[in-house]
């Protein structure tokens, strides 16, 4: 993928346009192997090498690069939530790294109030509330229901974006600037309902994973979830040292669905 040209003409400094189209191709995984340098980009977007400098401070500011002094720039590793399981249902990631496309059918996104979310989200109950309802595919099979709530005065930029192939929290930084930077989870394992296992496509014996997640951001609660995994598609593993103690962290989509090594990722 290469970078489109830059408006000269536009009201936006080619800089930041610039940050804005490397920001655009980061998230796209296209730079994962090595971040070029700006000789390079200046060469690419015919800009001078001051342009790509400022471009790369904003990004290096912002935490989306990392470089020590005369090294080169590269992508910084993505920011996990802290939790007690990992990235259980951290799905987009999870799903692709295991070799599988990972897709959304996107039921709901719209504006709505619900009085014992908002109570959750400490906010008032007729407070605005984006809500998203998707259904998770790995593959071509389904993995997850999942529904999100967020304080629509912060999240209604989401209102714009495609759910289909891409994850909750990229998006929310993306657009929003928020990254979340703590969770707390219950979870539970429980027998769907008739419809929910019409939906996963999951037989009467299967049993799931119901996680409900409160999200927050510098110590704001700035998300609600609820996640029903397919606990035939999912496995719950644990790490342990005399030094470390007990960790729990997710598998993602088990090793013996597809013949595929899963790996548990954030995002």
């Amino acid at each position: 993928m290469k970078g489109d040209r830059l408006d000269r003409e536009g009201a936006a400094p080619l800089w930041q346009q610039l940050q804005q189209q490397l920001l655009r191709r980061i998230d796209g995984g296209e730079f994962a192997a090595r971040f070029p340098g700006e000789l390079a980009l200046a060469e690419e977007y015919g800009v001078s090498r001051q342009t790509v400098r400022q471009a790369l401070r904003q990004l290096r500011a912002d935490g989306v690069l990392v470089a020590a002094r005369g090294r080169q720039p590269r992508v910084a590793p993505p920011v996990e939530i802290s939790q007690p399981v990992g990235a259980l249902y951290s799905l987009f990631s999870a799903v692709e790294a295991a070799g599988l496309q990972q897709n959304s059918v996107v039921r709901t996104l719209d504006v709505r109030a619900d009085a014992v979310i908002a109570d959750r989200l400490e906010l008032e109950g007729a407070a605005p509330l984006v809500y998203l309802e998707r259904l998770r595919l790995a593959g071509d099979e389904p993995l997850a229901l999942d529904r999100v709530w967020l304080p629509a005065s912060v999240a209604e930029p989401l209102l714009a974006a495609d759910f289909q192939h891409t994850g909750l929290y990229a998006e929310l930084y993306r657009r929003t600037g928020l990254r979340l930077d703590h969770g707390r989870e219950q979870i539970r394992a429980v027998v769907p309902t008739v419809a929910e296992r019409r939906q996963l496509r999951c037989d009467d014996q299967a049993a799931a994973f119901s996680i409900s997640r409160l999200g927050s951001s510098a110590g704001t609660p700035v998300e609600w979830r609820h996640t029903l995994v397919r606990g035939d598609r999912f496995a719950l593993t644990a790490e342990f040292s005399g030094k470390a103690g007990y960790h729990l962290v997710g598998s993602g989509p088990r090793e013996d669905l597809r013949g595929t090594r899963p790996a548990a990722a954030s995002g």
